[in-house]
């Protein structure tokens, strides 16, 4: 019964194309700017993973010092956390460009920019993703450590972090999926990412339904193997029932 009301929609949905439309799409606009385009979807890669490694990075020590530290310091991360998780990323952007060179006096390029805003949000995130994921690690191994006299660092590293990783997969992927579609505003800054090549792109050629559609496969399949990456991570790391 599903397969036929699939083979339905997909029929209504063939019944509604314009295929004469269709055939007037120029293919060839695609092939010749190939290049340019993948260069642009390379960047993004780049551009987001570098991001999250550094809001990974900063994200884990902001959550170990809300474990550690005194209620004024909590409060302090809870609030840094509260304000970039809440922001949206335009916004941010505009504002790590244009308005943090005037409160400093230091200018940043573009790129520089777009990897601050990035990486200042996906810090937000991940601190509380690495806080839920510490919590969830159970207190007796958080005793069994203190027990055995492990110092502080070899407690953390060694028993406590490995745990948490494990439980903050999930959460991780969706968050690095999120930004890698997100990293598409960076456009606004011509940053050189996917979208901002597509854009130059299809303004010189006035193509805008081949390079927008072609874009949109791109970042689908970055999407699709990030995803598969991201459940194979999670199944080769889950702890044996």
């Amino acid at each position: 019964m599903s397969l036929v009301l699939g083979l339905g929609v997909v029929a209504a949905i063939l019944a509604t194309v314009n295929w004469s439309f269709v055939g007037t799409l120029d293919a060839s606009v695609i092939v010749k700017y190939s290049g340019p385009l993948l260069e642009g979807a390379g960047k993004t890669l780049v551009i987001t993973a570098v991001s999250l490694v550094a809001g990974f990075v900063l994200g884990g020590c902001l959550a170990i010092l809300y474990q550690l530290a005194p209620r004024l310091v909590r409060a302090a991360i809870w609030a840094y956390v509260e304000v970039f998780r809440n922001l949206p990323l335009i916004v941010l952007l505009f504002w790590t460009h244009f308005g943090l060179p005037m409160l400093t006096g230091y200018s940043t390029s573009a790129l520089q920019s777009g990897l601050l805003a990035l990486t200042l949000q996906s810090s937000a995130y991940l601190t509380d993703i690495t806080r839920a994921g510490i919590q969830a690690v159970p207190r007796g191994q958080f005793e069994a450590a203190r027990a055995l006299g492990l110092p502080v660092a070899s407690r953390w590293f060694d028993v406590i972090l490995p745990q948490a990783l494990r439980i903050m997969i999930p959460p991780f992927s969706n968050v690095a999926l999120s930004f890698l579609s997100g990293s598409s505003l960076l456009t606004v800054l011509q940053v050189g990412e996917l979208m901002t090549m597509a854009t130059r792109i299809s303004d010189y050629t006035f193509k805008p339904i081949e390079v927008m559609t072609t874009a949109a496969a791109v970042y689908f399949v970055m999407n699709f193997v990030v995803g598969k990456l991201a459940k194979w991570l999670e199944v080769s790391t889950r702890t044996p029932a």
